[in-house]
Parts: structure tokens; sequence; C-alpha cells
């Protein structure tokens, strides 16, 4: 199949796709007589691999450390258990500032008459007090 019935496949954009096999996350696609990409069910599965690992949080950087141990084909699974374990790590951390941004978002609700439309007031002054 080509690049763009594999983007359709897959769920992933064909400048994705192409960028996954430029920064080698991907195995490089063999191509037909006319130059096209030729994507068979290896490609897709490697696709959808990085998709997920993608959506699970993991970096680029990561993500291609990881694919190169499970291409050395050595067992790495220690290298690679380490990798998730710090993705895991980096994942908590972006979950408690998400958590902190909600709960900031909820007190400006919360507190909207008496906070947010003050501050919102002051801002609007501040502008047409600027230069004016």
């Amino acid at each position: 199949m080509n690049v763009k019935e594999a983007s359709k496949l897959t769920g992933v954009s064909t400048d994705t796709i192409r960028y996954y096999e430029k920064e080698g996350l991907i195995p490089q696609i063999d191509r037909n007589d006319a130059g096209n990409r030729e994507i068979d069910e290896k490609i897709i599965r490697r696709i959808t691999f990085a998709k997920q690992m993608r959506a699970a949080g993991m970096s680029i950087k990561a993500l291609k450390e990881y694919t190169d141990l499970v291409d050395d084909f050595e067992d790495n699974t220690e290298q690679q258990k380490r990798i998730l374990q710090e993705q895991i790590g980096a994942m908590q951390e972006r979950e408690d500032d998400i958590k902190f941004a909600i709960d900031h978002l909820k007190y400006k609700l919360e507190h909207y008459e008496d906070h947010m439309q003050k501050t919102e007031n002051e801002l609007r002054q501040l502008e047409t007090s600027d230069g004016k």
C-alpha cells in the first residue's frame, strides 16, 4: 500500500509517517520503480507501535532509543524497562502539572465574581489608560 493508504489505516498523517521514517522510528520503507513508498504489514505494525507510544507520552528521543534497542536483536530488556520507567516518571510529573492547572482553573471559576471579574476590569482599565 502507499503512504496515503497507510495513513488512512493507521490514523497517522502522511507527514508523520515520513517523519517517523526520517527519524528511524520505523524502518526504511521500500519504494517501487516510480519512487513511491510501498508499505507492508511490518511497517504498519511499527507505525501503530510508534503512534501508541507517542500517545502514552513517550518523547521522540526516548522512542528512538527504545526502538533501537528492539531492533538490536540482543536482550535489552533491562534498558527497555528503564526507558519505560523514565517515561512513567515524566508522565507523572505532567500529571501533577495538569492537576495543578485544573485545580487553579476550578478555583478561578468558583471565585469568578469576586476575583476574575475584578482582575479583568483592572486589565481593561490598563489597556484603555495605556498611551491614550
